[in-house]
């Protein structure tokens, strides 16, 4: 018997985003903390509509929202950010490639 297998993983940025923001808010960071959660375009949203605006370099409140509309080309939701990266499809096709690469070798044996 021979049995072929093939593998990959997804990597969620966003997931990462969550266990660092609460890694520093658990270190007291809180400020660092929101502000890596503001780089989510959604986040950054939420928290313009509840009038709390994200920091911004440092400055919070009043004095941070008048930055952000100072500088809208830096806000999240003008930036194109990879949130997910999927490798299933590069496992997938090394997986078709061994398998032609075994029937290969065996004559078609194998299968």
């Amino acid at each position: 018997m021979l049995g072929i297998a093939g593998g990959g993983h997804v990597r969620d940025l966003n997931c990462e985003r969550l266990k660092n923001a609460k890694t520093l808010y658990n270190m007291g960071m809180k400020v660092a903390s929101v502000a890596l959660m503001c780089q989510d375009p959604r986040v950054f949203q939420a928290m313009k509509m509840a009038g709390t605006p994200c920091p911004f370099e440092g400055k919070i409140g009043e004095e941070a929202s008048q930055l952000w509309s100072d500088n809208p080309e830096l806000k999240p939701d003008n930036q194109e950010e990879e949130t997910r990266r999927n490798d299933t499809a590069k496992g997938f096709g090394l997986g078709i490639l061994g398998a032609a690469a075994l029937m290969y070798l065996t004559g078609g044996a194998a299968f």
